[in-house]
C-alpha cells in the first residue's frame, strides 16, 4: 500500500459535518407573526381561567343552595315522621255527644313542637300584615340598650316558619272488655302512687263489685284513672252501676264509671303551612344577657317606623342554648 492510499483510506472512515448544526433545544425565531401568536395564546389561557374560576363559584353555591334544600328536606321528613300535634298515647272518650250527621267527624286540634336553636328568636305580631312586612325586609338592624352597657346594632335575619299541619286522619278505635274509666276524681293531697294504690284496694275487693286489678294508669293529661281487671265480666258489672262511692282517706267520693276506649292512628297525611303571624329570627349574637336581649327585640319591631306593631308573644333563645317552641291552633 502506498502512502497515497494509506491516506484515502483514513479519509473514508470520517463524515464531514455541516458548519451550522441547529441544537434541538434551541427556541425559534421570535417573528412578529409568533410573537402574536403567543399574546393570542396567553389571552385564550387567562379567559379560559376566568371562566373556569366564575363556574367553580357556581358550583359551590349550587352546592351551598342544595345542601340547604337537602337539610330542609330531612328537617320535613323528620316532622312527617313522627308529627309532634299527634302524640303517640291513648285515646279516650270525655263524654261528649254530637249530632248524629256529624257522628265519622273528629276534630283535631294540632299542638305542634319545634327545636329552636340558639342564638334565634320567634316573635308573634297581633296582625299578619306586621309579620309579612318583616319578612320583606329580610334583614333588620336592632339598636342595643345603652343602658345595658353595650352600644351599636346588631343585624338579624328575618325567615318564615314553615310546619307539617294534619290534613287527614284515621283512628282505628277499640272498647275494652277489662278495662274501666273513673272520672270526677277529688284534688287531694296524696301522691299518683298512693291514690292508685286506694282506688286498687277498694276495687279490687269482690264486696264492691270489683276482681283482681292486673293494672292501674293515670291519665295526666285528663286526671281520670283507667283499671285493668285480670277476669273478664268485672269491668262491665262496674259499668252498668254507673256511679260508685269510694271512701278515700277520711271521706267518701263518687266516682263515675265508664267504658275505656283506646285509639291507634292507622294513617295520617300532613300538608305544608307557613305561620301567618310569626316570624324567625336568626343571627343573634350573644353580647347582652337574655332579658336585655329581649327587651331590645322588643321594643325594636314595635315601632311602625320599623315596620313593626304590637309583639303578642317573644320567645328568645342565647347562642350555646336550645329551646323548645309550641304552636297551637290560632282561634282568633
Amino acid at each position: 500500500m502506498t502512502d497515497s492510499e494509506e491516506v484515502t483510506g483514513h479519509q473514508d472512515s470520517f463524515v464531514r459535518l455541516p458548519d451550522e448544526l441547529p441544537l434541538e433545544n434551541s427556541p425559534p425565531e421570535m417573528t412578529p407573526e409568533r410573537l402574536q401568536q403567543e399574546i393570542e395564546k396567553c389571552k385564550e389561557l387567562c379567559l379560559a381561567k376566568a371562566e373556569r374560576d366564575k363556574l367553580l363559584q357556581e358550583k359551590q353555591k349550587l352546592e351551598k343552595e342544595l345542601e340547604e334544600l337537602e337539610e330542609r328536606r330531612v328537617a320535613w321528613e323528620e316532622q312527617a315522621k313522627a308529627p309532634p300535634s299527634l302524640p303517640d298515647r291513648k285515646m279516650l272518650f270525655k263524654g261528649h255527644v254530637t249530632e248524629a250527621e256529624d257522628v265519622n267527624a273528629l276534630v283535631v286540634a294540632p299542638r305542634i313542637q319545634r327545636a329552636l336553636p340558639g342564638g334565634s328568636a320567634l316573635l308573634t305580631f297581633e296582625e299578619p300584615e306586621v309579620a309579612q312586612r318583616i319578612l320583606e325586609m329580610k334583614q333588620h338592624e336592632v339598636k342595643l340598650d345603652e343602658s345595658a352597657g353595650c352600644e351599636g346594632r346588631v343585624r338579624v335575619q328575618a325567615e318564615p316558619v314553615e310546619l307539617l299541619l294534619p290534613s287527614a286522619l284515621e283512628i282505628e278505635l277499640k272498647l275494652s272488655d277489662r278495662c274501666i274509666l273513673l272520672s270526677s276524681l277529688p284534688r287531694l293531697d296524696l301522691s299518683e302512687e298512693q291514690l292508685l294504690d286506694k282506688l286498687e284496694l277498694f276495687f279490687s275487693k269482690a264486696k264492691n263489685g270489683g276482681g283482681e286489678v292486673e293494672q292501674r294508669e293515670l291519665l295526666s293529661d285528663s286526671g281520670h284513672v283507667v283499671l285493668t281487671f285480670a277476669q273478664d265480666g268485672v269491668a262491665e258489672q262496674l259499668m252498668k252501676k254507673g256511679r260508685i262511692q269510694v271512701p278515700i282517706g277520711k271521706r267518701t267520693y263518687e266516682l263515675k264509671v265508664t267504658p275505656y276506649m283506646s285509639g291507634q292512628i292507622t294513617d295520617l297525611q300532613v300538608r305544608p303551612s307557613v305561620c301567618a303571624k310569626t316570624v324567625l329570627l336568626s343571627g343573634i349574637p350573644d353580647i347582652l344577657d337574655e332579658e336585655s336581649m329581649r327587651d331590645a327585640l322588643e321594643i325594636h319591631f314595635q315601632k311602625p317606623s320599623r315596620g313593626g306593631g304590637e309583639v303578642d308573644a317573644l320567645g328568645y333563645v342565647p347562642v350555646g342554648g336550645q329551646g323548645l317552641a309550641v304552636f297551637e291552633e290560632d282561634t282568633d
